[in-house]
């Protein structure tokens, strides 16, 4: 019943800025922790940033500096804003969430949510 959903990627030359954005929906109780994810072609997922619902950040040492991660608690939505992009940064990006929803009247649930991913190119 927890969705996240993905926009913004695209293609941009080197040197270029893309913004991602991740929304929320469904039965969200509270987001503990928002983060986005990427998988290059033939490699693993890895992490590019995480934020607490505090506000605290942290950074993929390949992104620190380039990339700001972001996000808007009303709204349930985060953001992020990719600076100087590199052609290594081509990959698909996933947003990731760990949320506690609403599960029946009563109850509430923790679990780790995906969105589908959004491919970013960067051309050089």
């Amino acid at each position: 019943q927890v969705q996240l959903v993905e926009s913004g990627g695209g293609l941009v030359q080197a040197g270029g800025s893309l913004r991602l954005s991740c929304a929320a929906s469904g039965s969200i109780f509270r987001i503990n922790l928002m983060g986005w994810y990427r998988q290059a072609s033939g490699k693993q997922r890895e992490l590019v940033a995480t934020i607490t619902s505090g506000g605290s950040t942290d950074y993929a040492d390949s992104v620190k500096g380039r990339f700001t991660i972001s996000r808007d608690n009303a709204k349930n939505t985060w953001y992020l804003q990719m600076n100087s992009l590199k052609p290594e940064d081509t990959a698909v990006y996933y947003c990731n969430a760990d949320i506690t929803a609403f599960r029946g009247t009563n109850s509430r649930a923790r679990d780790h949510y995906w969105g589908r991913g959004t491919q970013v190119t960067v051309s050089s």
